[in-house]
Order: C-alpha cells, then structure tokens, then sequence
C-alpha cells in the first residue's frame, strides 16, 4: 500500500486557528489543516512553508514542532508531521479550497473534518487555552 508523508499548519491568530474547507478529491467539502507533500530533499519546515504559498498566497513561520499522526485510509497510508505557526506576510487567499474559517477551541467541533486531521482538533482542545 502506498505511504504518503505531508506536512499540514497549524495556523494561529490569537486564540483562533485557521481551517479550510478541501475543494478537490475525494474529501472535497470536509475540512482539513492546510499543507501538502514533503518534495526529495526539502526539510519539513521548507515544504510547509512552500505549500501554504502555494495554497494560500501568504508566508507563515512555522514555530512549535505539534505531533505526528498516522492514519489508514482504504487506499493508502498517511504520515503527517504538523506544525503550529503564525502568518508573517499576506492575507490567505483560496487558491485550491473552497471556503476557510478561523475556529476558537469551542468552535473546532462544529465542522466536519477530514478523518486524520481529527487527530489534530484533539491535539488543540488538549493543549489550547479556554
């Protein structure tokens, strides 16, 4: 089976984080942490930040190491290194998804999220501040 490894932002503004909504492939509709594919010789940081100016035309800086998760899907294997961050440059555009959203930590639970990135909404309701 298939491995993939991306790398996804946790992209926070005060004591929101920043979703957005998938707008191609399988999980199109369902919500997600934005990033993308590590390329050959490019470090986690590196392609983080390369992916959120691809997807977002604006510059984060990524900040704290978060966790890694693995997750099954029927068809393939997924690692995913996460990463909190701050925006440095720029306003996020949607240039590949359909809507976004900045969620306080009540708020995380009131969208529907791509299965793995559950992980992630576990990870912010543990470590977040009320």
């Amino acid at each position: 089976m298939k491995t993939i490894e991306v790398v996804a932002a946790i992209i926070k503004k005060g004591d929101e984080i920043f979703a957005t909504q998938r707008g191609y492939g399988e999980f199109q509709g369902s919500w997600e942490f934005p990033g993308g594919k590590v390329e050959p010789g490019e470090t986690l940081e590196a392609a983080l930040v390369r992916e959120i100016k691809e997807e977002l035309d604006c510059t984060i800086k990524p900040t704290k190491f978060a966790l890694n998760l693995e997750y099954q899907y029927p068809t393939f294997y997924l690692k995913m290194d996460c990463f909190e961050a701050i925006i440095t440059e720029g306003t996020p555009k949607l240039l590949e998804h359909n809507d976004a959203k900045w969620l306080t930590k009540q708020e995380l639970g009131s969208i529907n999220w791509i299965p793995a990135d559950i992980k992630i909404v576990d990870y912010l309701k543990k470590t977040m501040e009320d």
